[in-house]
């Protein structure tokens, strides 16, 4: 089975989103430690959108991330939310 040809560009643009992502990934986590709902919601909708790189890569059709990353912010938002309301009155 031959090797489809790789773009240089595209290759490079995959290590980095990959490498940005894997920070992200760190600064969401404090965020979600910390209950910080608007910043783990934001650092979770980057972090979307940063892993996203090889679906565009597929799909040719951006605004599916767009949607992507609102869910995703989203979904970082209200499980901070959940966490928060879960937690003893006296740690909130």
């Amino acid at each position: 089975m031959p090797i489809p040809p790789i773009d240089p560009l595209i290759a490079l643009g995959v290590v980095a989103s990959t490498a940005v992502t894997d920070a992200v990934y760190v600064f969401f986590n404090a965020s979600v430690s910390a209950r910080k709902r608007v910043s783990a919601a934001s650092w979770s909708s980057l972090w979307y959108l940063l892993s996203a790189f090889a679906v565009i890569s597929y799909t040719s059709n951006w605004a599916y991330v767009v949607f992507a990353a609102i869910g995703a912010w989203i979904g970082g938002f209200l499980s901070i939310t959940a966490l928060d309301y879960a937690a003893p009155l006296g740690e909130r």
